[in-house]
């Protein structure tokens, strides 16, 4: 079992890379059908014509599979993963086929100035898909509890 991680465990430069989520065609549109009800989402005809010339899956199933990916297999925060802001970029369309994995780096430590127990970690994360393309980007600073002993 991986023991969890506090602000005072990491450095500048550490990196973490998560397991794998394979995306299917039915996954894109039942997330689209809830979330993102957009035709190049839910139909593979209406997205031949669209800009993406095939279907996409939602940036935001993109960004709610890398949540899942760095929750449940990448680096385990103490406490958890409490979003303090973000920045998100999708680069490229994410597909049916697509195995999708996260790549994290530590850019930007912050301990807290008025309070001792947490601090804020700056991470910059990658989703590739099985062929290295990068499909998302985000850069995310995530509020971490300090070690008190």
């Amino acid at each position: 079992m991986i023991e969890p991680l506090y602000l005072d465990d990491l450095r500048v430069g550490d990196r973490f890379t998560t397991g794998e989520y394979a995306l299917d065609a039915e996954a894109i549109k039942a997330f689209a059908a809830v979330y993102d009800p957009q035709p190049f989402h839910l139909d593979e005809v209406a997205a031949a014509d669209s800009l993406f010339g095939g279907l996409a899956a939602s940036g935001w199933q993109t960004a709610a599979i890398t949540m899942r990916l760095m929750v449940t297999s990448g680096m385990k925060i103490a406490g958890g993963q409490i979003g303090a802001g973000c920045e998100l970029q999708w680069p490229r369309p994410t597909r049916p086929g697509d195995v999708l994995r996260v790549e994290s780096e530590v850019l930007e430590l912050r301990p807290s100035a008025t309070r001792a127990d947490r601090g804020i970690v700056v991470l910059r994360s990658e989703t590739r898909n099985q062929h290295g393309d990068l499909l998302m980007v985000l850069t995310a600073k995530v509020m971490m509890q300090r070690r008190t002993t």
